[in-house]
């Protein structure tokens, strides 16, 4: 990785931290990926050479920023979803900086209702915002992922309540696989065969 993004990506993994630690309301919150979560994802991405990727939750683009580099490295392009106007805006900022804003689309608003309308197909899915929605998010995506799509959902461990619900409808799909990884958060990671 290119110094100049490793830094910027340690800056807002650092600006992230301390914002939120000071941040009373938890929607206002950045909740960045842990890093050791983005590196992953970024070499599952690479690895599978992933095209046509759909993230859930950008907040100021840390794990954008991950999943751009990746990207660039497979000729991907990643959809971003972002409820807050506030927190695009800092996405679009941050990838102008790193200069990997070509590789990604953000749509500001409500996923749900985005989602119903996205065309696909997908090779990739990251679950990172509203955990109670993520389900039907899910069902409404199940049509538009292609063979071999991985379908990603982050803070498993440390909100098991919130993303039950999650877990227990991938785990019913019958044509996927699917593990939990204690990285960062939790990590769930699911396969289309």
């Amino acid at each position: 990785m290119d110094p100049t993004l490793r830094e910027l990506l340690n800056e807002l993994e650092q600006a992230g931290r301390d914002y939120d630690a000071h941040e009373p309301v938890h929607q206002k919150r950045m909740r960045n990926l842990e890093p050791e979560t983005a590196h992953l994802i970024s070499i599952l991405v690479r690895s599978r050479r992933c095209q046509s990727l759909l993230e859930i939750g950008t907040s100021n683009g840390y794990s954008t920023l991950w999943l751009a580099w990746a990207a660039r490295h497979t000729g991907g392009h990643i959809t971003s979803l972002e409820r807050l106007p506030e927190k695009h805006a800092l996405a679009a900022a941050n990838l102008n900086r790193a200069g990997l804003s070509d590789y990604v689309d953000l749509i500001t608003g409500d996923a749900t209702e985005i989602v119903a309308g996205l065309p696909g197909p997908f090779d990739f899915v990251l679950f990172d915002a509203d955990r109670i929605s993520a389900p039907e998010q899910l069902r409404l995506l199940l049509p538009r992922l292609l063979p071999g799509a991985l379908v990603l959902a982050d803070n498993v461990l440390s909100h098991p309540q919130e993303i039950a619900a999650y877990l227990a409808a991938v785990e019913s799909l019958p044509d996927f696989d699917h593990t939990v990884v204690p990285v960062g958060k939790g990590l769930s990671i699911a396969y289309k065969s």
